[in-house]
């Protein structure tokens, strides 16, 4: 840790709770060392890590011995008893936002984000009624959060459209009243990682659970939501298929099942005997998506891998891998649950056959 670095800690309202922000400059150890203390989490809209707005938090926190500062918010905890927890605002959001996200049959996921951001909105203007709002000082807002939290593009259209249907869709205003300008979506390649990558990850998965549903991510093409949300009868092994039922978009799709996957899959039916999902967390309840998320960082880092792997990342090298060996783009289109061919054709920029066809011509300098 450079010397004279030190931590500030200030009192941060973040998804309708009160919270113990940790701000500095980034170094390597001491990330590790503020990761060590139980319950921490990250927060990319502030950036920064943060811990309950409690006093066992803040002495859990001095406990680390890193220089820190505060200001006079969170200094409040240390005169207070052990059993203190802050008011919190009473942010309720109307019953008819929440009913017609219902109604409309949006997913849970987004059903939680849009409450989340909406409620936040709701408590910036805590002293205005909400339907009195202009255009304008909802466009303050977004440039709020865009200047001081540095919230990303994508979080910043989320926050939009988290609005935008309470004043269109629940009020019913036309769509014009509250027309927000968008920002130019960024353009990212996706991360990939090698079939030998892949290989290496698979290899570490002892467990037939955890092995059966990296294995199942990467030769479907899965999203987290469809791998979690499959049935038992999805699997159909005499067309060797797969079906993804009410995917993004509320989409039915089949894909191509692979034959080497399936002893795998028999095998692991016969040791955890699931019921309804495919796969079961505790007490054979859903699978969680969190759950997956640690055990292939697990897995990827047991196997040396320094890239930040996330499930995903299986879905787009299952892409990748299908088009560098020849698969016809339509049908990777197809099993990917694209509308449009121009979301898949992304990945014929990241395809190592686009580049290695090519003669590069620092070849006759060198």
């Amino acid at each position: 840790m450079p010397a004279g670095q030190h931590i500030k800690l200030k009192k941060l309202y973040h998804r309708g709770a009160h919270h113990i922000g940790i701000y500095f400059d980034y170094d390597a150890e001491l990330v590790s060392r503020i990761k060590t203390l139980d319950g921490i989490r990250f927060s990319r809209t502030n950036r920064c890590w943060y811990l309950p707005f409690t006093k066992k938090s803040l002495t859990a926190i001095k406990s680390l011995s890193i220089p820190y500062t505060l200001d006079h918010s969170v200094s409040v905890l240390e005169n207070k008893t052990k059993n203190f927890r802050p008011k919190q605002p009473e942010v309720q959001v109307p019953a008819s936002y929440k009913k017609l996200l219902y109604q409309k049959r949006y997913s849970d996921n987004t059903i939680k984000i849009y409450l989340s951001y909406f409620r936040d909105f709701i408590a910036h203007f805590h002293d205005k009624n909400i339907d009195d709002i202009s255009k304008e000082e909802i466009n303050a807002y977004i440039l709020k959060l865009i200047k001081e939290k540095r919230i990303s593009i994508s979080q910043q259209n989320q926050r939009i459209n988290a609005i935008k249907f309470y004043y269109e869709k629940v009020l019913g205003r036309p769509k014009t009243y509250y027309d927000i300008e968008r920002p130019r979506k960024e353009k990212k390649l996706p991360n990939v990682l090698s079939k030998e990558e892949v290989k290496r990850i698979l290899d570490k998965a002892k467990n037939k659970k955890h092995k059966a549903i990296l294995a199942l991510l990467y030769s479907c093409g899965l999203r987290r939501s469809e791998i979690i949300n499959l049935h038992i009868t999805d699997i159909d092994s005499s067309r060797m298929l797969l079906k993804v039922r009410g995917a993004k978009g509320k989409k039915d799709r089949y894909v191509q099942l692979s034959a080497s996957l399936l002893p795998l899959l028999r095998e692991y039916y016969k040791e955890y005997k699931p019921e309804v999902y495919l796969f079961n967390g505790q007490n054979k309840k859903q699978y969680s998506a969190s759950s997956i998320l640690k055990l292939i960082k697990k897995y990827a880092k047991q196997a040396g891998i320094q890239k930040n792997v996330t499930p995903h990342m299986l879905r787009h090298s299952f892409a990748t891998h299908h088009l560098e060996q020849g698969t016809d783009l339509r049908y990777i289109q197809q099993w990917l649950g694209h509308s449009s061919s121009k979301t898949t054709e992304i990945y014929t920029h990241v395809s190592e056959n686009a580049f290695h066809k090519f003669k590069n011509p620092i070849d006759d300098i060198l």
